[in-house]
């Protein structure tokens, strides 16, 4: 069964954000990543120095279902803060991935494709026809069909 997570973007503010969420939340980050930490990506232009330093994920688990994601946008990305919301949903399998990311993508824009990703995940963003974010994604199986 899936499990439906809020993502949410800034304009260069994502660690002091979530610093301050983990004051009201408590726990520890269960994933924390920069920009510069990326591997070299030949879909991906090169990252600005600027950027270097912004958060590329962040992870805060809320609940024992629910976990607070969040990352900076790159220099030049627009954002519009109280519109920088995207649902993410984490599935079992990626047949699961393949079926909801079919369903609710039709009719709208893939952003990112469905892939196997250099974190390991099977994974892929889009807006649906009404305009809503989503990220979809599961760890990558060997076996599954893509």
């Amino acid at each position: 069964m899936a499990t439906v997570n809020p993502y949410l973007t800034f304009n260069g503010t994502c660690e002091k954000a979530f610093e301050f969420y983990k004051t009201i939340f408590g726990g520890t980050f269960q994933f924390s990543g920069r920009f510069s930490e990326m591997p070299p990506n030949s879909e991906m232009p090169p990252i600005l120095d600027e950027d270097k330093n912004k958060i590329m994920h962040i992870s805060l688990p809320i609940s024992t279902e629910t976990i607070l994601m969040g990352s900076d946008v790159l220099n030049g990305e627009d954002i519009i803060e109280g519109n920088n919301c995207t649902i993410s949903i984490n599935c079992i399998t990626t047949d699961e991935v393949n079926k909801i990311f079919r369903g609710l993508s039709a009719g709208g824009k893939v952003t990112m494709p469905l892939n196997k990703t250099f974190w390991g995940s099977y994974f892929g963003m889009f807006t649906d026809k009404f305009g809503i974010h989503w990220m979809i994604g599961c760890e990558a199986e060997e076996k599954s069909k893509h």
